[in-house]
């Protein structure tokens, strides 16, 4: 009767359905930033763990924790620090805080067309940018011409990171156009020679990171490892793994033991994203 289930929980999980958790299977699901990081995490630790099955999906970081809450998922992927609703549907649900891993770190990138000319901004342009204060290149000293918002959905730990602390709180502009996931943003973005958009630093490809000001006095500092860990970009973040306590013994907390190990940080290097260091993985 055992191996009936188990075989039938994997084949559940093959088709997408979801099944109850078996030893060997973990779900994960949440930001679309940490996907492609958590697939590669996935990727390399069930190629030296024949034995494990890792099943990644994003959706956001609020759909992540959603699925923390309802007890559909092992692990929950976060662009974002839990919110305190957020924990308070946790513990009503399983009784205890969800445990917080920081995973990685990340300097989130403002996206511009590799052949738009504008190499830097302020955080407080980048913020009238987005809230329509500003809405020509030739405002910040590009182009004459209208600039066209990307943004993500607000179920998104990085749209409300960047609402946050680059928006200062207020609303993005009406003009933004809804991306469903970074990628898609870099695309629109690749091709819009007027565009901009924001993500995670691993993102990059097809388009250009600008550098970024704190004010108008600083030097513009660009989204690199170096800069990032010693604080001195001003848009970094840590991405983090949350779980429920319950959950976080055997194969779940041997997998994320080594997502903060060399093994796993090397992952995060490789992908794009930056380790944490040394004294921040206890």
């Amino acid at each position: 009767m055992k191996n009936i289930i188990q075989k039938l929980s994997v084949a559940l999980f093959t088709v997408g359905i979801a099944a109850p958790a078996i030893a060997g299977s973990i779900t994960v699901k949440g930001s679309d930033t940490l996907v492609i990081l958590a697939q590669k995490w996935a990727e390399v630790y069930m190629g030296a763990h024949a034995d494990v099955k890792i099943q990644v999906t994003g959706g956001g970081t609020g759909t992540g924790f959603a699925a923390l809450q309802n007890q559909t998922t092992d692990l929950c992927d976060a662009s974002r620090k839990a919110k305190a609703a957020e924990i308070a549907n946790c513990i009503k649900a399983f009784n205890k805080r969800p445990t917080e891993y920081k995973v990685a770190l990340d300097g989130l990138s403002v996206y511009v067309s590799a052949d738009n000319p504008l190499k830097e901004l302020t955080v407080a342009q980048v913020g009238d940018i987005f809230t329509g204060r500003l809405t020509n290149w030739k405002q910040v000293g590009g182009a004459d011409a209208p600039i066209t918002l990307y943004s993500r959905e607000n179920s998104s730990g990085t749209y409300e990171f960047f609402k946050e602390n680059v928006l200062k709180g207020a609303d993005f502009a009406a003009s933004a156009q809804t991306m469903p996931g970074t990628a898609a943003i870099l695309q629109a973005v690749a091709k819009d020679k007027n565009g901009i958009g924001y993500g995670g630093a691993a993102y990059g490809a097809g388009a250009k990171h600008l550098g970024i000001k704190r004010d108008d006095s600083s030097p513009a500092i660009d989204p690199t490892e170096e800069n990032v860990i010693a604080g001195k970009y001003p848009i970094w973040r840590y991405l983090f793994i949350y779980v429920n306590p319950a959950l976080d013994k055997g194969e779940v907390a041997a997998y994320l033991n080594w997502i903060r190990s060399d093994d796993g940080q090397k992952v995060v290097k490789d992908v794009g994203y930056f380790p944490l260091p040394k004294n921040l993985r206890e």
